[in-house]
């Protein structure tokens, strides 16, 4: 019997494990709490903070369980038709083993859905891997964030023409 992998829709049950996810990845990362997606109030209500025009939060389950997770939704504080990757998160276990790209390519269809423009992110000097997958599905390096995510931490800002 093969181990079965599904990416779908956040649901209110998902919650506590996606909260769960996001931590442990962030902090095997050694990603600074203060600054961070670590300290977002919504990590503990994502379904509901998705639940909103424009905004949609998938994850990746496997047996029931679930192996990341990552989002899209209208950049906070900036005028302008541009969303953000939000909060793409995934365990060891799921790593090199192409759900990135796959997920990547969900957030951006859905993007181009809702009309956005562009796509911006924020990540981590140190996280090379995640920017290699970034760099892949066309985004480039920009000299300064965009809008006030509060994730002051994050170094490294990319933007991608949708």
């Amino acid at each position: 019997m093969g181990v079965t992998v599904k990416i779908r829709e956040i649901e209110q049950k998902d919650n506590e494990a996606v909260a769960s996810l996001i931590r442990k990845v962030l902090v095997g990362m050694g990603v600074p709490k203060v600054g961070t997606a670590y300290e977002d109030t919504a990590l503990d209500h994502m379904f509901e903070n998705y639940d909103v025009p424009k905004a949609t939060y998938f994850v990746v389950e496997e047996d029931g369980r679930l192996i990341g997770s990552a989002g899209v939704a209208q950049l906070e504080n900036f005028e302008g038709n541009v969303c953000e990757l939000q909060k793409m998160y995934f365990l060891e276990e799921a790593r090199e083993r192409g759900l990135g790209s796959q997920m990547m390519k969900i957030c951006l269809d859905n993007a181009r859905q809702y009309g956005f423009e562009k796509c911006y992110l924020e990540t981590m000097p140190y996280m090379k891997e995640a920017q290699k997958l970034y760099k892949k599905s066309g985004f480039e390096y920009i000299d300064a964030p965009m809008g006030n995510t509060g994730h002051y931490s994050c170094q490294v800002w990319m933007l991608k023409q949708l």
